[in-house]
């Protein structure tokens, strides 16, 4: 608890800090040209994620120090994806345009990552995960590399186009973080893990990701003064997604992280049935785009994604219990 509190209050004085140096520095976000009720965002400082992710990693070592193997572990792969997205950024700023690294160069490097972190991640022993909502433990072997690197991937991608409105991706994430960190507690406290004081350290950075997304939704809720950008959105679906693997609970991902998977099933059927029928499925994807052509208001749509998920993380818990 005390490592939420320091980490979330560490990341406001780091916000109080960046944002004058990022208004300085004009790093604005472009915004899509297609996208009508988001042309009153455009220049709004953007990278945000750097602040939040250096006041988690900062409030972990605080806690930690650098003795957890795994945690450090974590730590390199949430900085890789984040390097990812900063280059990403640091390009659509460049160029004042909402067109960073192509797709081929992101996925390149993205695939890059998950391969090195998936054979590391194999490599501290990990080769099973346990199956929602029991627990039933399945070991895979050697292919659970296969699958890990399949899961960085889609979660990476899936965060990074549920970052589309003020608040969104760093409150389901919250929730998310949590979760992990809460199931974490319990499996070490049954002796689910060979060594359960390596997977306390890691349900500790989990709260540091947590404490330093409420820290950053202070500048982040509607309307936003600064967004994550690339940088945040890259990091959180990696962490998000080491933590899991990590601990065996890779299966709870789609479940906890629900929204995560619509949005980009949203894209993938609305891309999917215009290349085949030239018609929409959605008014405009991802879904929460939708929502809003609908008319529902940011803050609304933020909140009603943030309740599901809460209940949805509630059940699994007190199911698990």
């Amino acid at each position: 608890m005390l490592s939420v509190v320091v980490s979330a209050l560490l990341t406001v004085i780091l916000g109080f800090l960046f944002l004058p140096l990022l208004k300085r520095l004009k790093i604005g976000q472009p915004i899509l040209k297609y996208v009508n009720e988001h042309k009153d965002k455009r220049g709004t400082p953007t990278m945000g994620g750097m602040f939040f992710v250096l006041g988690a990693i900062i409030t972990y070592i605080i806690f930690n120090g650098f003795s957890s193997r795994l945690s450090n572990l974590i730590i390199a792969i949430t900085l890789g994806f984040l390097t990812v997205g900063f280059l990403d950024d640091f390009i659509k700023i460049k160029f004042k345009e909402n067109k960073g690294l192509t797709a081929t160069q992101k996925m390149a490097f993205l695939i890059s990552i998950s391969i090195i972190s998936s054979y590391f991640s194999f490599n501290t022993g990990l080769n099973f995960v346990y199956l929602p909502f029991f627990k039933t433990k399945i070991s895979l072997g050697a292919f659970i590399i296969a699958l890990n690197v399949l899961v960085f991937i889609a979660t990476v991608n899936s965060v990074n186009l549920t970052d589309g409105l003020d608040g969104l991706c760093a409150s389901v994430s919250v929730i998310a973080f949590v979760f992990f960190a809460v199931i974490i507690l319990i499996q070490s406290k049954e002796d689910l893990y060979i060594n359960c004081k390596e997977y306390q350290s890691v349900s500790t950075f989990s709260l540091c990701m947590a404490g330093a997304l409420l820290g950053y939704l202070v500048f982040n809720t509607h309307k936003a003064s600064v967004f994550m950008g690339d940088t945040g959105s890259l990091s959180i679906g990696g962490a998000l997604s080491t933590v899991a693997i990590l601990s065996g609970n890779t299966l709870y991902l789609p479940v906890v992280g629900v929204f995560f998977l619509i949005s980009s099933l949203s894209v993938i059927i609305q891309v999917a049935k215009f290349k085949r029928t030239g018609k929409r499925v959605f008014l405009m994807a991802p879904l929460h785009h939708h929502f809003q052509e609908k008319g529902h208001s940011e803050s609304k749509i933020t909140y009603v994604y943030s309740f599901i998920t809460l209940i949805i993380a509630m059940l699994c818990l007190i199911n698990y219990l």
